[in-house]
Order: C-alpha cells, then structure tokens, then sequence
C-alpha cells in the first residue's frame, strides 16, 4: 500500500504548496505540461514495445474499451440534460471513461488479491486505459478545444491527435521500439517516467481547494458516481451473464472500479477542460477508494469464492 499513501502525501503537499508565496498561481499548470510533454511520452516509449498478449486473456482487454463506450454514452446523456459547457463535459469524458488501472490499482490488485493476479491488471492497464489514453485522450482533446464554442473541423482533430505528444510517443513505440532497448535509453526513459506520478499529484494537489464552485458539484458527484459505482456494476453484469467467472474477469471489473486517472485529469487540467473539477475527480476519487474499492474486492470475492490477500 505504499502506492496509495505516496500519492496521499503528495496530494496534501500540493495542497500546502499552494499557502507558499514562492509558487505562483501558475505552478499547476507548467507542471501539468511537463506531464505531458515529458514524463508521458516517456512512459510510452517505455512500456509499449514490452506489451505481450494471449489468447485466453481477452477479458481484460475488451473490458476497458467497453467501459469506455460506456461512459462516453452516459456522459453525454447527462451534459446534455444538465446542459453542461464544452469545458465540463471535456474533463468529464477524459477522466471518467479512464481510471486509475496502474499505480493505484496494480498494488491494489496485490493487496487484496494476491501477487499472482497483478498480470491481469497489467493487461487491462496497458491494453487498455493506457493505450486510450494516447488514443482517445487525444480525440477528446482535440475535439473540446478550450475556449471555443464552435465545434473544430474534421482536419483540425486530426491534425491535433497527430501532433499529440502522447500519440508521438505511441506510434514511435509501434514503429522504432525496439531500437529503444539500449540499456541507456531504458534507464533515462525510466528516469523520466518516474517522475509522472510524483508531479501529477502535486498539480493535483495545487488545484484542489476545498470549497469547489457549485456549477461543480453535480458534474462531480455523476462523473464518480459513473466511474466508480456504474462502471463496475456494468462489467460485473457483463461477466455474470456472459458466465465469466475466472480470475482475468474478476480482476477486469475491479479495475473498472478504479478512481479517475490522474493523468487523465493532467492532460483535462493543462488543455483548460476544467482544472478545478479535474483535480477534485482524482482527490476525492482517491478519498473516495479508499472505501469502495475494498467493497467491491469482498464482492469479487463473494461472486467468485475467492481468498483475498492473499499473495
């Protein structure tokens, strides 16, 4: 659980930060930028050409991508009848639809299920929240241009998704990854995105304030009550009636119980989709799993008859 109570520690460093006249107002938002410009591509130039994928562990990997067609549709319907701004429902479908897969839910695989289930989070997280986030992150982007209340054009999308820089790091990692493999590079590559985690949370940290505007407050309450709750009831139905009951499946639906992904709210932060509900989706869905994501490990292993913690 070391996981979780670093990135308490950084998000309450944030928060104190912030009372620092030496930090300006702008702090979150260079170090957001960093995030994506440096310590993301890094990550995917890492861990992408080391993807690996069988046949019999199809779960965890359709999952994600089904609880991303999910979300995208109840998001919508929700803006639509709060008639929320191009902004809020930007930041919502960058952080709902993506969750927190690996640095908060593979240690929470191991906690609560055991060592030997953590390659089916892994899966989930790379197969999928991972590789959306440089793909569908960047249609989201691309389509919610802050500040513009005029829907972009099919070339200006594009030309935005391909000049992403996670969408770089992704296409260079397919093509040339394996001319990346020198020890060297793999050691600056790590190096690097190393240091996601620690300055996300810290941005995170900077931008949340306890008293969050209430145009805020219904956004906040759907978008976690979606991700955290619908989500996984959606995945859980899905497995129960397709008669999937086998430890990839198990550990799918828990991960689609994950709070927000930090990046995801990052990435929603630094383009102007919100920053303020952004960072209070990855505080308070961290809080908030603190609680949930326990309950859902007892009723994994209530449906499956499953030993947990045992690793």
């Amino acid at each position: 659980m070391g996981n979780l109570i670093l990135i308490i520690l950084l998000l309450v460093s944030g928060m104190l930060l912030r009372n620092l006249s030496v930090f300006p107002k702008e702090t979150p938002q260079a170090l957001n930028q960093y995030v994506i410009h440096v310590s993301l591509p890094a990550l995917i130039l890492l861990r992408i050409p080391h993807l690996q994928m069988t046949s019999d562990l199809l779960t965890p990997v359709i999952m994600p991508w089904v609880m991303i067609l999910f979300s995208v549709v109840a998001i919508h319907a929700v803006a639509r009848h709060g008639e929320w701004s191009r902004e809020v429902r930007g930041c919502l479908l960058l952080t709902v639809p993506l969750g927190n897969t690996s640095f908060l839910g593979i240690p929470m695989i191991e906690a609560l299920f055991g060592q030997e289930w953590v390659p089916y989070g892994v899966l989930y997280d790379q197969l999928g929240s991972f590789l959306a986030l440089s793909t569908y992150g960047a249609l989201v982007v691309g389509f919610h241009q802050a500040g513009s209340n005029q829907t972009p054009t099919f070339m200006a999308i594009v030309r935005r998704i391909i000049t992403f820089p996670a969408f770089i790091a992704l296409v260079t990692a397919l093509i040339g990854g394996g001319l990346m493999q020198a020890p060297i590079i793999q050691q600056i590559l790590q190096r690097l995105a190393d240091t996601l985690v620690p300055v996300v949370m810290v941005a995170v940290g900077f931008n949340l304030k306890p008293h969050l505007p209430k145009s805020f407050m219904i956004p906040l309450a759907s978008g976690l009550g979606i991700k955290m709750i619908i989500a996984p009831a959606i995945a859980l139905g899905l497995c129960a009636t397709l008669h999937l009951t086998n430890p990839p499946a198990a550990i799918a639906i828990f991960e689609a119980g994950m709070p927000p992904m930090i990046t995801a709210c990052a990435m929603a932060a630094a383009e102007g989709l919100a920053g303020e509900l952004a960072a209070a989706m990855a505080g308070m869905g961290i809080v908030l799993s603190l609680v949930f994501l326990p309950v859902l490990a007892w009723l994994l292993q209530e449906w499956l008859v499953l030993p947990l913690g045992h690793g």
